[in-house]
Order: structure tokens, then C-alpha cells, then sequence
């Protein structure tokens, strides 16, 4: 799902880094006092932006490597427990997408 090397922790200073796995979306932001950094994870098939925050959950963390690691420890452990509502937001994103269309 995601690599600790491709997320530096002082690279959350600079910009937010997003990216998702098997319909589940993720953003890594760093908060206001850039000593934590929060981590949310939403369902496809919406940007963070769009997606209603009822959809959405967080969890902060320090700004550190220990930090870093539970992070993607917690990212892991967020796609295991909601396993089947990643999967069916995956597969039905492009029905929805269309439909919001039309």
C-alpha cells in the first residue's frame, strides 16, 4: 500500500501527500503547530474536498519516524477493518461518477 521512503517526514512540512489503495483514499497533512501530523482516510470515489466528513476518519500522529511508522501501521489497520466498504467504493466509483453526471 505505501512505502515509509516515499513520504519523508519533512517533506509534510512542505506539502500534503495523498494517495489511495483498493478504494480507500488517504492524506497526509501536517497541523498547524508542525509538531503532528494528521492522517484521514475516505472512500472513493470523491477528493478529500468533496467528500462529506461524516465519510471521513482521522488519527494524529508526532512528527517523527516512530510517528511515521504508526501512521502507516494505523493506514494498514483502517483498509483491514473496513475492508469490504473500500472494495465496494472501488468497484461501484465509476457507477457512481456516472451517474452524478448524467
Amino acid at each position: 500500500m505505501i512505502d515509509k521512503k516515499l513520504i519523508p517526514v519533512g517533506g509534510l512540512k512542505r506539502e500534503p501527500f495523498s494517495g489511495s489503495h483498493s478504494g480507500m483514499r488517504y492524506i497526509f497533512r501536517v497541523d498547524e503547530s508542525k509538531e503532528t501530523f494528521t492522517v484521514t482516510v475516505y472512500p472513493e470515489p470523491w477528493s478529500f474536498e468533496k467528500t462529506p466528513e461524516e465519510k471521513k476518519e482521522h488519527e494524529s500522529f508526532p512528527m517523527s519516524d516512530e510517528g511515521m511508522d504508526s501512521a502507516i501501521e494505523w493506514l494498514y489497520h483502517m483498509y483491514d477493518q473496513k475492508k469490504e466498504l473500500w472494495q465496494e467504493s472501488s468497484k461501484n466509483a465509476m457507477h457512481i461518477v456516472h451517474k452524478g453526471t448524467v
